[in-house]
């Protein structure tokens, strides 16, 4: 545990000197056909931020997938509907999960769910780990205040897409059982690059 504590420490102080400079950190999602590309906001999202490099970072998402892709069509019994390509570890138990991290809202970031924003996928706020997920459209119901979750308390959104976000369209558009994608994707890693 006290490991890592200090892996968080020292991403958290890395991330504050990236921050001054004029460049956001990219990372890569790596699947079997395609690439997609993320700015991340570290200056702004810190703790969301540095839980995704350091899921990276240490490899943890290697052979990861994306598995979940929620539209109109598969969430016929919700009020308040999102669209989303949810992605991660998938397995709640998985040995490669970090403990969890501090809820970081729209309200305290200023990174509204946007299209082709990602974020920290959660149950309770302060409950997110390695799951994250990328917005289809503006998705003001994820934000600080929006009702698709109870409690109002949003989603901790950390980056953007930068390039591939036609591959994430596509992603998303493909076939599910349910909200599940029927296959998944399997995501070969995701690598930091800057």
């Amino acid at each position: 545990m006290l490991k890592i504590i200090a892996n968080i420490t020292l991403f958290i102080s890395l991330i504050l000197l990236t921050s001054c400079s004029d460049k956001y950190p990219h990372a890569l999602i790596i699947t079997e056909t395609d690439t997609i590309e993320f700015e991340l906001y570290v200056d702004r999202a810190p703790v969301s931020a540095a839980n995704f490099m350091l899921y990276c970072f240490e490899g943890r998402y290697r052979n990861a997938s994306f598995y979940r892709a929620v539209r109109d069509g598969n969430q016929p019994d919700t009020v308040v509907k999102i669209d989303v390509l949810q992605g991660g570890l998938f397995e709640d138990d998985h040995p490669l999960i970090l403990p969890p991290i501090r809820h970081e809202s729209t309200k305290e970031t200023g990174i509204l769910h946007k299209d082709g924003v990602i974020s920290m996928a959660r149950n309770e706020p302060g409950t997110a780990t390695s799951e994250y997920f990328i917005c289809i459209g503006d998705q003001p119901a994820l934000d600080f205040g929006g009702k698709r979750n109870p409690d109002g308390q949003g989603f901790a959104a950390f980056g953007k897409v930068v390039n591939g976000m036609d591959v994430v369209k596509r992603y998303w558009q493909m076939p599910t059982n349910g909200q599940y994608l029927d296959p998944q994707v399997r995501i070969l890693d995701i690598i930091l690059v800057d």
